[in-house]
């Protein structure tokens, strides 16, 4: 059969306390309300799993993932980039939290071969249009394609296209934040002044100028993932107006894959009209080790999917999902009981949208749907 296989991710966050463990971070200053140097960042992680040798490679803080992905083979490997990347700039006044990286660990992401980072989300203009310009420079320097952000609103709101390994084929990405994300006002990107790509309201307009981004750039072939960075941190259930939303997406012909991130936990995944819809990825990689979250939620585990679909039709064919745990700032396979947890509050969610887990002889999760 012919298909496409394709690694996805939610929040990557390599900036303020992982930019510290790097080889040359940027000064440790924050403009945060409670915590002052990134550095601190680093100590509660060290209190809660011990030293981290820094200075680390650029390569450490994906850990087993890179192993992982690699077994998984995809012809792309997809996250949401949660950090500017950036040297100067101003933190964006009025905003608690600020991150940002050292361009020079750029190589990070290269370190972990991603393809493709969506950039519409509410960090990467943390440090204003100067940072979002030395992001969008440090990543095309890297090779890494963008979207959901750009110079001005064409160039924000317009899919990226993708090539894959048959020639001609390809995956257009179409990536958009929602203000409940945390996105501020006076971020969205204008006919004059850059920014990202943000859909205001989740209604049918919204949806169609998704659909009209895509339409006018897709060819015969092509298959669509669109990106979405919405609603908070921490979300006990899939909010009503985001699961009416996607599938409008699927329905419209707007989306083949619908990869939405914000929330810092994963949460359940539907499959609609045979496409798939992850509704939240979680985060994957950050620096809050140490730092309590609520509840039986974890933001120190992340999980990476691997999604094959038809190359005939964008239909998902199987999805493959790999839990991992940050420790020191590196991914690792996760606590026997972490893992257990996660399980079996993703598997009660999924079997709400008529999706479950199964667990293959590898220990890898398997969606299974009807």
């Amino acid at each position: 059969m012919d298909t496409v296989r394709l690694v996805l991710a939610g929040d990557v966050m390599l900036g303020r306390g992982v930019d510290q463990v790097m080889p040359d971070p940027l000064p440790p200053r924050l403009y945060e309300p409670w915590v002052h140097d990134a550095r601190e960042y680093v100590r509660l992680a060290e209190r809660a799993h011990g030293p981290i040798p820094a200075p680390v490679d650029l390569g450490y803080p994906w850990g087993e993932a890179l192993r992982v992905m690699d077994r998984m083979a995809p012809e792309l490997r997809i996250v949401n980039l949660e950090t500017a990347l950036t040297a100067n700039g101003t933190p964006w006044p009025g905003k608690g939290i600020h991150y940002r990286m050292n361009p020079l660990h750029a190589g990070s992401l290269c370190a972990a071969r991603i393809d493709a980072c969506s950039l519409a989300n509410n960090h990467v203009l943390d440090w204003g249009v100067e940072g979002l310009s030395s992001t969008l420079a440090a990543l095309r320097r890297e090779g890494i394609a963008t979207a959901g952000a750009g110079a001005d609103e064409r160039r924000a709101r317009s899919p990226t296209p993708l090539a894959l390994r048959h020639p001609g084929r390809r995956v257009l990405l179409s990536a958009w934040a929602t203000p409940d994300s945390g996105v501020m006002a006076g971020w969205a990107a204008t006919r004059e002044t850059p920014g990202i790509a943000v859909l205001h309201e989740l209604d049918a307009a919204a949806a169609r100028r998704v659909l009209s981004g895509v339409q006018a750039q897709r060819r015969q072939g092509d298959l669509v993932i669109v990106s979405l960075h919405w609603g908070g941190n921490w979300v006990d259930e899939v909010p009503a107006a985001h699961r009416v939303f996607a599938r409008r997406l699927i329905d419209i012909g707007a989306a083949d894959l619908v990869h939405g991130h914000s929330s810092h936990h994963p949460l359940p995944m539907e499959v609609h009209a045979g496409k798939l819809i992850l509704y939240g990825c979680g985060d994957l990689i950050n620096d809050y080790e140490g730092i309590d979250s609520p509840g039986p939620l974890r933001s120190d585990v992340g999980c990476l999917y691997a999604a094959t679909l038809s190359a005939v039709n964008g239909s998902l064919l199987a999805l493959e999902i790999v839990p991992l745990q940050l420790r020191r700032f590196r991914l690792e396979p996760p606590d026997p009981l972490v893992r257990q947890e996660l399980h079996r509050m993703l598997d009660a969610g999924c079997r709400r949208f008529g999706t479950r887990l199964e667990t293959d002889p590898g220990g890898s999760w398997q969606l299974a749907w009807s």
